[in-house]
């Protein structure tokens, strides 16, 4: 189950990635809002350092990828 949350978040991700490159910048924000409020749920119920670990890594690159978005708009 809880590979099943980290492969959604994945593709969630990527979709994200894809949207960027397609200059498709707002499509491209809604996803990433829908993703951090998922990734913040995954947050409030994970307690295995593993989960905390590859959550931490995945606000890393939201954030990243946030930024990116700002500097096209």
């Amino acid at each position: 189950m809880e590979n099943d949350k980290f492969a959604v978040l994945k593709n969630n991700v990527q979709e994200i990635i894809d949207l960027i490159a397609n200059k498709q910048n707002k499509a491209a924000n809604n996803k990433l809002v829908e993703v951090s409020n998922l990734l913040d749920e995954l947050l409030d119920f994970s307690d295995e350092d593993e989960d905390l670990i590859e959550i931490s890594k995945y606000q890393v690159l939201l954030n990243q990828l946030h930024q990116k978005i700002a500097e096209l708009n």
